[in-house]
């Protein structure tokens, strides 16, 4: 067993006491058009009536408030589908919501994502007035012939002035890159790459292109017609990531995303930590503890059903379920080993009451500290970056 201390990638003192905070999620599941990777609850319709849309927000806000009075709420991303498609009223309407329905802070994280069209970045300013402090704009490449590839609605210029507006408008942004493409040369990916880091960026998500079910991408896979890098190809991708963000000073701080020291996001590290967190909108997921009962919550998925629910029950939860203490389990490493921080021991006994050697074998762990995989000492247990690149393959190894 590796005894060396888990590394710690930033200054953020909850990284210390892993506190994961309370987070609220609003999905918008509306886009210009499906792209061909993706596999979210997103849908395309010509027309939505932002109206009865805000007051269904609203009223799902107010149902999972009566649930949770005197939470301390900690972050708010608005996210889809495309958020940055919403109408400024609507974001200012749920943030304001939020501060009235949950107690915060001042420098409560409220993160939209967006598309970096010229439509969109228009609205930056007045998302920043409706309360939104920090963007995610979903850039995707820099090169306007893997755009046309990703069905992306939008230019690299355009992606340029959209990052520019975002600086401008915003104490907070960061941006996302798809890499390891089809037919990608690695030297094409470093120059990419070094382009998005001249752009000053204090949080960038970078994520391999994977082939998700469902997708159109996925049917072209299946007949042939697309053909993506093998592991070992995507393996020195992924690696060279690594390297070069880290010389940048943007360690990792989870398996794809990427934050100068006290940069990382406060929602997302919710979840990674286990925390809970409360899901509105169509297709929306929550984990909530109540009277010491951990719950997975789900909305109904379709767009129209979720919003006839509402109307008519102040809500749409399609299931709530009681998570049992192997589910929890399962999650919390599924989540916390994406961390370069890992799970604090601490963290294990606020989730499940015992040490994570009571809970796993011991003899496997130790077979995985071996390998270099898994690292466990006296404050926690994190996964190495070896470990975290196979992270598929350890959890099935140490929770079987």
């Amino acid at each position: 067993m590796m005894l060396s201390a888990a590394p710690i990638p930033s200054d953020d003192s909850a990284a210390l006491t892993q506190d994961p905070g309370f987070g609220l999620y609003v999905h918008w599941p509306f886009c210009l058009a499906k792209c061909p990777y993706c596999d979210f609850n997103s849908h395309v319709r010509e027309a939505v009536d932002q109206n009865r849309w805000r007051k269904a927000l609203l009223a799902e806000m107010e149902h999972y408030a009566a649930q949770t009075a005197g939470r301390h709420l900690t972050s708010i991303f608005l996210g889809g589908g495309t958020p940055s498609l919403m109408a400024p009223e609507t974001v200012s309407a749920v943030v304001g919501q939020a501060k009235r329905l949950w107690l915060t802070d001042s420098d409560l994280e409220v993160t939209l994502e967006a598309n970096p069209t010229s439509s969109e970045g228009a609205k930056f300013e007045a998302f920043a007035a409706a309360g939104v402090n920090r963007l995610s704009i979903g850039v995707q490449s820099l090169d306007d012939t893997a755009l046309a590839f990703l069905g992306r609605k939008h230019s690299a210029a355009e992606a340029l002035t959209a990052i520019d507006l975002a600086r401008r408008c915003l104490p907070r942004f960061s941006f996302d890159l798809i890499y390891a493409r089809p037919d990608q040369k690695l030297s094409d990916w470093e120059r990419e790459l070094a382009q998005a880091l001249g752009e000053g960026p204090e949080h960038i998500s970078l994520y391999q292109l994977t082939i998700e079910e469902n997708t159109v991408f996925h049917g072209a896979w299946r007949r042939g017609e697309l053909r993506v890098p093998d592991e070992n190809t995507a393996g020195r991708f992924y690696e060279r990531t690594q390297e070069i963000l880290t010389e940048n000073g943007l360690p990792a701080y989870e398996i794809s995303n990427h934050a100068r020291p006290g940069s990382a996001c406060r929602h997302n590290l919710t979840y990674w930590r286990y925390g809970d967190y409360i899901g509105i909108g169509p297709g929306a997921h929550g984990r909530l503890t109540l009277g010491g009962t951990k719950l997975a919550t789900r909305q109904h998925r379709a767009p129209e059903a979720w919003l006839a629910a509402v109307e008519s029950a102040g809500h749409a939860t399609r299931t709530r379920t009681e998570l049992s203490g192997q589910e929890r389990l399962e999650e919390m490493l599924m989540m916390g080993l994406r961390l370069t921080e890992g799970i604090t021991r601490a963290a294990f006994r606020r989730e499940l009451g015992a040490e994570p050697e009571s809970l796993l074998s011991l003899a496997r762990l130790e077979a995985a500290g071996r390998e270099g995989l898994v690292i466990l000492n006296g404050e926690r247990i994190c996964a190495t970056d070896e470990g975290r690149q196979r992270l598929n393959a350890l959890l099935g190894y140490l929770l079987t």
